[in-house]
Formats: C-alpha cells, structure tokens, sequence
C-alpha cells in the first residue's frame, strides 16, 4: 500500500475504534466514521466495502495489539509463569482505570452482533481463546491441571465485564487475588 492508503486506514480505523467504543457499533454509522476520520466516504467504502469489514477490520487490529501488550507487560513485570500470570491482572487493573475505558471491545461487540455475524463471533471466541492460550502457556510450564487456564481466562473475562459495567478497575485486583489462590492451590496438589 501507498503512504496515502495507509494514512486514510489508519485514520479510519483508529477513528471508528474510538466511535465504537463510545457508543457501540450499531450506534454508529459510517457518516460518523467519516466525519471523526476526515477520510471521504467514496475512500471509506473503497477500503471497507461495508461497516462489517470494518468492525472486523478495528476488532483484528485490536486483537493484535491486545495479544502483544499481554505478553510485553508479562516480559517486563515478570521473570516466572505464576509472574506473568499475575501480570495478565495487574495489566487489567491499569487498563481498567484509564478514564477510556467502556469495557471489552470483543465482548461489548460480541453482545451487539455476535448473533447476528459470525465474523464478529469468530474474532472475538478467537480473541478470547488467545488469552486461555496464553494462560495455558503459563500454567504448563509450572506443571498446573489444564484447567487451570479455563479458571484463570474466566476471572479475567469476569473481571473485563464487571469492570465495564461498575466503571473501576477494582475487579482486577479481586480477580488477582481469586488466581493467587487457585494458583497456590494447583501448585500445593
């Protein structure tokens, strides 16, 4: 892609995540999107021939930059699996209290559309099973029960919905404290 194609996306992008997040997807429509972006709805729909490539298009972006940020947070905060385990919280709690915070892009849009796309659907079970996987990763390498991921994704995901819906990132510190104990416990059986 050229310099201007790149601009006009990024742009368009960064311009319908934040609209999305705000208001929610089907609360906003491409007008808004062009207008936020400065980008000209003959560009827009050139590079999204329909609102639903688009919200594919911001959750796929989102979905990369969530999965580098867990991993880079863990790389700096911590030296161990149970570490990085822990930090997965602790990035919750800093992500929750930045006053932009409206919840789980793949959750909230999962709740407006995933019945209704299973694009959207896709992305977001995709999303999701990343951060199990990545839980996974961590509870292997300490020797812990398999099942230990599906606990410590579900805390993680509870704490994202709680957190939205209370507007405070206190729900990552309990989620913290609830994977210590079910840490501590796989790791004494």
């Amino acid at each position: 892609m050229d310099t201007d194609t790149d601009t006009a996306e990024l742009r368009l992008l960064k311009a319908a995540e934040e609209l999305f997040d705000e208001r929610g997807v089907q609360a906003v429509g491409m007008d808004a999107i062009r207008t936020a972006s400065g980008v000209s709805l003959k560009r827009l729909y050139q590079l999204f021939p329909s609102k639903d490539h688009l919200v594919w298009a911001v959750l796929n972006r989102r979905d990369g930059a969530v999965r580098e940020a867990i991993a880079a947070y863990g790389a700096v905060h911590a030296t161990t699996p149970y570490e990085r385990v822990l930090a997965v919280f602790d990035y919750l709690g800093e992500w929750f209290a930045d006053p932009g915070f409206r919840g789980c892009a793949f959750i909230n849009t999962f709740g407006e559309m995933g019945g209704i796309s299973p694009d959207v659907a896709d992305i977001a079970r995709g999303h999701k099973q990343a951060l199990r996987g990545y839980f996974a990763e961590q509870t292997a390498a300490l020797g812990a029960p398999g099942e230990l991921a599906d606990q410590l994704a579900l805390l993680a995901n509870g704490a994202m919905v709680v957190a939205g819906i209370d507007g405070s990132p206190e729900p990552a510190a309990r989620a913290r404290d609830a994977a210590k104990t079910l840490l501590d416990t796989a790791l004494q059986g």
